[in-house]
């Protein structure tokens, strides 16, 4: 176990907390669809190279009726980074010891009129502190009433804190999730951020909160979502649709996403680290 100070704690319960309110809100659509799907959870524990205590966090997995696949995975782990990839993490170059804590989510859906979603938010801790994350969504086949839906949940809550926010983390997200050698975005966006420094107590209580009110934003806009698609008819040619898009989804994840090459190079759950990639996909 490593050791937190007060604000470390405080957001890894955040991060917690989050998920459970997550889980309870998908296992109640699986409910409302006549399923008994359930998250089962799993715990892990990180060794660290140096030898010190690692950390660990919980792999949250449910694979029901509406959700095809959904993963909610949370994690505090700390120590020492290896070699030259201290030097790709803000405030590790000349000093490789970190923390990190966070909550990470990916949702893979039987219905392909229902979007799949990724939302994750976390915080670290190299020689500065700050504060990361956003959501996106990914459907298969678009609907505007959702794409809007979405966007708008996000952009009220960063307009609370700041209104240059919403601008420049939608513009953030439409420049990372991008697949540069098919030319196309990974879905119709959302929000992105990174680097909310938080180096004294002002600017930690105030990323802090915005963070914490993108996850209440996830939490209010997707599962509506989810509720207005879920019971749609769908035909062969939807479902083929469904199946190459995430082909493409996969290609992001293994081959430019941050999360999956930090859980990577620091020793991560390889499970809890891939559980973003969809259980059935095809590729022309």
């Amino acid at each position: 176990m490593i050791d937190l100070d007060p604000q470390q704690a405080g957001a890894r319960a955040w991060f917690e907390s989050l998920r459970d309110s997550i889980c309870a809100e998908f296992e109640a659509i699986e409910r409302e669809a006549g399923s008994d799907a359930a998250f089962d959870y799993i715990g892990w524990d990180r060794a660290d190279p140096s030898g010190e205590p690692g950390g660990g966090g919980v792999r949250g997995v449910m694979k029901g009726k509406v959700f095809e696949k959904v993963g909610v995975n949370v994690s505090t782990v700390g120590g020492t980074f290896e070699g030259d990839f201290a030097k790709t993490i803000h405030g590790a170059g000349e000093d490789p010891r970190f923390f990190a804590t966070g909550i990470s989510l990916v949702a893979h859906m039987a219905n392909p009129h229902v979007p799949a979603v990724h939302m994750n938010t976390r915080f670290l801790v190299t020689t500065k502190r700050w504060f990361g994350g956003g959501a996106d969504l990914n459907p298969p086949i678009p609907y505007e009433e959702d794409t809007a839906d979405f966007h708008a949940t996000l952009n009220a809550a960063c307009d609370t804190h700041d209104p240059e926010h919403y601008p420049r983390f939608k513009q953030w997200a439409d420049d990372y999730f991008y697949i540069p050698h098919r030319k196309v975005h990974r879905g119709v966006g959302g929000i992105f951020y990174d680097h909310l420094d938080s180096n004294d107590d002002a600017s930690w209580d105030a990323n802090f909160a915005f963070t914490q009110d993108v996850g209440r934003a996830f939490l209010d806009a997707y599962p509506r979502i989810v509720r207005r698609r879920m019971a749609m008819p769908f035909t062969d040619a939807d479902k083929a649709q469904q199946l190459e898009w995430r082909g493409r989804y996969a290609e992001f994840n293994l081959v430019y996403d941050r999360g999956t090459l930090f859980g990577l190079k620091t020793g991560g759950n390889i499970d809890a680290i891939l559980m973003s990639l969809p259980p059935l996909a095809t590729w022309s």
